[in-house]
């Protein structure tokens, strides 16, 4: 049985509902842009369900915050619930949000969420990460599946183009989003218990998800990301 929780376990998964609601919103406006270019009705259909799917985690995410002495409402900031246009057209907005929340931050997803779930012991901590685990692989393939698709259609060679171009970005900002921390203090036993881990796996996974995902699958896809990687650092 976990200790009760501390603040700081309540604060993050409080964080979580509101990351969950963010990347809610962002799969609905990333679905609406493929049906306005004519996508697949797969892949339209994929989009709506893992919109569907984030609001679950994020009810999940709450019932653990509120399991965890919780009361407060998340904070949703308006302006982060969702992408904003950016002016080099549809077609470079899908391929930028697709890539970058979904070949990138999804895949790397799986990983980090299983290794929060190895410690969980927690009864709603761990249900939440039970249900988020399972749904990210489907998520992660949704990512790399609209790639795909968006690299067989006539504006492929403008996708290989933007990716030349933003690749080292996209990589850099996950990077600092998770890789900033090298200092190895771990987490408390309560802290694992309730699904939090150590600041500084989140980079060490990263890292071997370089080598065991984004390189392999980018080069199935004719796609060198080594330098892009590479350049992404700092």
């Amino acid at each position: 049985m976990p200790s009760p929780a501390s603040d700081r376990i309540r604060q993050e998964w409080l964080r979580r509902v509101e990351a969950e609601y963010r990347s809610s919103a962002i799969t609905q406006q990333l679905t609406l842009w493929l049906t306005q270019l004519g996508a697949s009705p797969d892949l339209i259909r994929d989009g709506l369900r893992i919109s569907d799917d984030e609001l679950a985690h994020a009810e999940l995410s709450f019932a653990t915050y509120a399991a965890a002495g919780g009361t407060d409402a998340p904070r949703l900031a308006r302006e982060t619930l969702g992408v904003a246009e950016s002016g080099d057209g549809l077609e470079a907005d899908i391929v930028r949000t697709t890539v970058d929340v979904f070949c990138l931050g999804e895949t790397v997803a799986v990983p980090l969420f299983r290794h929060l779930r190895e410690r969980c012991t927690a009864t709603e901590a761990r249900a939440a990460l039970d249900r988020i685990l399972l749904d990210e692989v489907r998520h992660r393939d949704f990512g790399w599946t609209t790639l795909e698709w968006l690299l067989a259609q006539p504006i492929a060679t403008d996708v290989r183009a933007q990716l030349d171009r933003e690749l080292s970005l996209y990589f850099r900002r996950l990077r600092n989003a998770y890789g900033r921390v090298r200092a190895t203090t771990d987490v408390t036993e309560e802290e694992a218990a309730w699904g939090l881990m150590a600041p500084h796996r989140y980079a060490e996974i990263v890292d071997r998800t370089w080598e065991r995902d984004y390189e392999p699958r980018f080069r199935k896809l004719g796609v060198d990301a080594r330098n892009a990687w590479e350049a992404g650092v700092g």
